[in-house]
């Protein structure tokens, strides 16, 4: 039966049959049935629409809070991106500083001062090691800044470090006679042959 189909017209008189009034009450079970099929289409059509529109309103709200977070998230991968080229030059700069005073303290080698001037071959080497020291006490620390706890060379000497950052006088005088003492023991054997000669 179609949707437009008009109401049953029953007539107001009594001259119907029993087969016509069994014929009008099947066509009106017939249309009742089928505008019962039409509202459960209806109301399936309208449950879907609805899920349609949960769906939808999830999508926006999805959308809208991870794009959100990728755009904070951006910006916080910005800085620490700057921040990491930054520490990753300072690194280069120090390594490239540590591996020039390994080198210069590599090629010392008082056996081929004889026949120079000792005293100032002495004094060259001297200063090499405490430019290397300076530059070692300076730099490490900004290596440790963000890494874990590790030992390193010269470590110990932390713990002759005063609250204001500086060494003792003690300290530095008997750390200076530590690392001078066998460059001054070769000098005098250098000298001694020298002057044996």
């Amino acid at each position: 039966m179609k949707p437009d189909e008009p109401f049953l017209d029953l007539p107001e008189g009594d001259d119907l049959s029993t087969e016509q009034l069994d014929a009008q009450v099947q066509r009106a079970q017939d249309q009742l049935l089928a505008l019962k099929r039409q509202q459960e289409l209806i109301e399936k059509q309208k449950r879907e629409l609805e899920e349609l529109s949960r769906r939808q309103e999830q999508l926006n709200q999805g959308k809208a809070e991870i794009i959100e977070k990728l755009t904070r998230a951006a910006v916080v991968l910005e800085r620490e991106l700057y921040e990491a080229q930054k520490r990753v030059e300072l690194l280069r700069e120090i390594q490239d500083s540590f591996s020039q005073h390994y080198n210069i303290l590599e090629s010392i080698n008082p056996k081929s001062w004889e026949g120079a001037d000792l005293n100032k071959e002495l004094s060259k080497a001297l200063s090499a090691v405490d430019d290397a020291r300076a530059e070692f006490s300076k730099a490490f620390p900004k290596v440790q800044l963000h890494a874990p706890a590790e030992s390193y060379p010269g470590e110990e000497e932390s713990a002759h470090v005063s609250e204001g950052g500086t060494h003792e006088f003690v300290y530095w005088l008997k750390s200076g006679f530590a690392f001078t003492l066998p460059l001054i023991i070769l000098g005098l054997l250098g000298l001694g042959a020298f002057l044996l000669k």
